[in-house]
């Protein structure tokens, strides 16, 4: 495997000649779309086949899987299209494996609503171990509201991805209500209420686990909050459910701010089968600009959290998402727009705006002008900051990483988190 950043007097085919790959597969590993246009600091991935098979008539991807000793979901991990389309013909040719092939299992959770584009949701759930269905919600009597949450689980079945249940308390508006949790919480009759609920909606639907992600939690509802956590994972894991909790980007356990106050690392690492730590939101919507995950800032929070969790119990949040700003930035005018990794880099492309990289953050970034003249500064994800993530994360010794959210293409990251490593799969 090798990122390969374009620099002057680069084309596509003559990367292409350089590592003797074809000009397709960079494309489609890259989300390329009209192969003359590549810009400067752009970061291809290059990952060169080791075994390909050129499909016969009556030929399967299952009797192709067979014939190779290989699992259907590495054919779908290592061809991709095989997702849009659907569909193989007698003549195209596939990769069955390629060069230094992974050897680490490692888990890799992505969120999702049920509004997903199907064509992408069945692109991206073979590099899953677990699909999380955000999100059912819940009222202060512990009664469920449940989303249209099973074509997730049934495309989770399908593709070996343990689908996990996330609670929220999301009010009518969508946002995090700490109200809610108050009350829920402090009832013990609401508290049992919603777990055996829970219960049974994970055994009708044959959910993995659950994921509380409950942010903003007043701190005098700690001990509370704490204590529905234990009894949550006491009553899930009795009947063989796992329990995972999302956790805010702590750098203490003194660390000041309603989102984390309550947030405990060693109590709730204690009780959580896994945390995900939200290692993100660091460049945020209504916040000046910056990397939306600098490496730097997100090492702090690991140092903390190996103090307080077991490494074997976290997983680390990734962005999958950048935000454009407008330049000038003025705190509380206006609002940065998110935009996909994959269409920041078309942005660019199109304008041909050099992209840059910033070595602290390892993180992309890039500058333009808008037709109005109005400058603006785009920061996201790419192959280089992605690496750069899971590396962090094995350095750390933590089980694998989470993606915020999967409902933006990112083909790029898929194609490189599958050649770095062999990605757990469960018999669901």
């Amino acid at each position: 495997m090798t990122i390969h950043v374009v620099s002057g007097g680069d084309t596509i085919y003559s990367i292409a000649a350089q590592y003797n790959v074809t000009v397709r597969q960079i494309m489609d590993d890259n989300a390329i779309i009209n192969p003359n246009l590549l810009t400067l600091g752009q970061a291809l991935l290059i990952l060169e086949p080791d075994v390909t098979y050129q499909v016969q008539q009556g030929d399967s991807i299952f009797s192709i899987a067979q014939n190779f000793g290989v699992s259907p979901n590495i054919l779908l991990q290592n061809n991709p299209q095989l997702a849009v389309t659907g569909t193989i013909y007698p003549g195209q040719t596939l990769i069955i494996s390629f060069k230094d092939p992974p050897t680490e299992e490692y888990l890799v959770n992505g969120y999702a609503y049920p509004y997903i584009d199907s064509v992408l949701l069945n692109q991206t759930v073979p590099y899953l171990s677990f699909l999380s269905v955000f999100s059912y919600g819940f009222n202060p009597d512990g009664t469920l509201i449940p989303p249209d949450d099973m074509n997730l689980i049934l495309a989770a079945r399908a593709y070996g991805a343990a689908p996990i249940l996330v609670l929220t308390p999301l009010d009518e508006n969508g946002k995090f209500s700490n109200q809610l949790i108050s009350q829920m919480v402090n009832d013990p009759a609401a508290r049992a209420n919603l777990i055996y609920n829970l219960q049974i909606v994970m055994g009708q639907k044959s959910y993995y686990g659950i994921d509380v992600d409950f942010e903003f939690v007043l701190p005098q509802d700690k001990e509370a909050f704490i204590s529905f956590l234990s009894e949550l994972q006491t009553a899930m894991n009795e009947v063989g459910f796992q329990v995972f909790v999302a956790l805010a980007p702590k750098t203490s356990s003194t660390q000041p701010g309603l989102l984390y106050a309550a947030h405990d690392y060693k109590r709730i690492g204690e009780i959580a089968n896994f945390v995900l730590l939200m290692t993100y939101e660091w460049g945020y919507a209504f916040g000046p600009p910056m990397a939306v995950a600098p490496l730097n800032k997100v090492r702090e929070v690991f140092d903390y959290a190996v103090t307080e969790i077991p490494p074997e119990k976290i997983i680390m949040g990734i962005p999958n998402y950048g935000y454009d700003w407008t330049l000038p930035f003025s705190q509380g005018e206006g609002r940065a727009v998110t935009l996909g990794n994959e269409e920041a880099v078309q942005l660019a492309m199109e304008l041909r705006a050099e992209i840059l990289f910033d070595e602290l953050g390892q993180s992309p970034y890039f500058f333009y002008a808008s037709e109005d003249g109005s400058a603006h500064v785009v920061w996201f994800e790419d192959a280089r900051s992605i690496d750069a993530k899971l590396q962090m994360a094995a350095e750390y010794g933590f089980s694998g990483v989470g993606y915020w959210n999967l409902m933006r293409p990112f083909i790029q990251n898929w194609m490189l988190i599958s050649n770095v490593y062999d990605i757990d799969k469960f018999a669901i």
